[in-house]
């Protein structure tokens, strides 16, 4: 599926918005706390140690593609979902 950049750009923008301290600072790397919780609830990996990276769980790979669809999607027939 090919994804809305307009979209993407959009909301990751919103999220920087979300985490952003020290009047406009933000950090390159996903808030901790929120993959804490993501991983708590079984969505991705153990965020913490020397990886660069996580995994998406079964679930949560499932999760996140349907939620990609949802906001960054292409529209079908003109209206919004």
């Amino acid at each position: 599926m090919e994804y809305d950049e307009a979209k993407i750009e959009e909301v990751f923008l919103a999220l920087l918005g979300v985490f952003e301290f020290e009047n406009g600072r933000v950090w390159k790397r996903y808030d901790f706390a929120t993959m804490d919780a993501l991983h708590a609830k079984g969505l991705i990996t153990e965020p913490h140690g020397r990886q660069e990276s996580i995994y998406l769980t079964d679930a949560g790979m499932c999760l996140a593609k349907e939620l990609a669809a949802k906001y960054f999607g292409p529209q079908h027939g003109g209206t919004e979902r």
